[in-house]
């Protein structure tokens, strides 16, 4: 059995927003990718204490599954400075320090333009000290088979852009849904060894083309159709910290 290869890295600073490439990241035991999730955008009245910050289901934000016109937003964010962009037809249409009330009131100020008619009271920025928004309660690092978006291509009959997925590692290497054979194994990852512990089952917002922003897909009905199942991708809990880069190799357990 060959060993994969980390092909790219990604990491989601406000959760529902654009990814961020990474060519390489330091993980620590249970912990996500740095700066993962780090925020959310509260649609409307959670009651999420930023002092004992806890997890809530992704449908109390903004997020692609119900609001996929966020893909037509392409944002960036900058860890230094804390500070968010968001532009939108070419042109910058909102940036905040995040740290700052009148940061995040920028970023408020123009969810609340853009999302009216999806929203159950006011946007809000959302962060909590050493939180992470992720879909799921434990902090994982979710990876994607390259080889299982190429089995879904087939189904599907057109390319399938894996950023639809969501995922902080693409890997390369494995055959199809091998993933799905390593729960509850350890795998080495550059520097770092993470726990395979969850497949992931997917959502309608991998139906949305996360360029345009269209919902143009039925990728869970096509994999319910074609495998039986609606999974594509595994989470993964760092065991051991270490540091990771694009091109690292991944080796199972049957490489161990």
């Amino acid at each position: 059995m060959a060993a994969a290869t980390i092909q790219s890295i990604y990491h989601y600073p406000a959760k529902g927003l654009s990814p961020q490439a990474l060519t390489r990241a330091a993980l620590t035991a249970g912990g996500t990718l740095p700066a993962d999730r780090l925020y959310a955008i509260e649609n409307g009245p959670t009651g999420f204490d930023a002092a004992h910050p806890a997890y809530f289901p992704k449908q109390r934000f903004l997020m692609l599954m119900r609001n996929e016109r966020l893909a037509a937003l392409k944002t960036d964010f900058d860890e230094a400075s804390r500070t968010l962009s968001i532009r939108h037809e070419g042109r910058e249409a909102a940036r905040g320090d995040l740290r700052t009330a009148e940061g995040r009131a920028n970023i408020e100020a123009f969810m609340a333009a853009f999302c009216a008619d999806e929203l159950n009271g006011p946007p809000k920025v959302l962060y909590g000290e050493g939180h992470s928004f992720s879909d799921v309660a434990k902090k994982v690092v979710a990876i994607i088979n390259l080889a299982s978006i190429a089995a879904v291509e087939t189904a599907v009959g057109r390319p399938v852009d894996p950023l639809r997925f969501r995922a902080n590692l693409y890997v390369t290497g494995w055959p199809a849904w091998r993933e799905f054979e390593l729960m509850g194994q350890e795998i080495d990852a550059g520097g770092a060894r993470l726990k395979v512990v969850k497949r992931i089952v997917r959502c309608a917002a991998t139906n949305v083309d996360p360029l345009t922003g269209v919902r143009d897909m039925t990728i869970p009905q096509t994999l319910m159709q074609t495998f039986d199942h609606m999974d594509c991708g595994v989470y993964a809990e760092v065991v051991t910290g270490g540091e990771i880069a694009v091109g690292d190799t991944v080796r199972d357990g049957r490489l161990l």
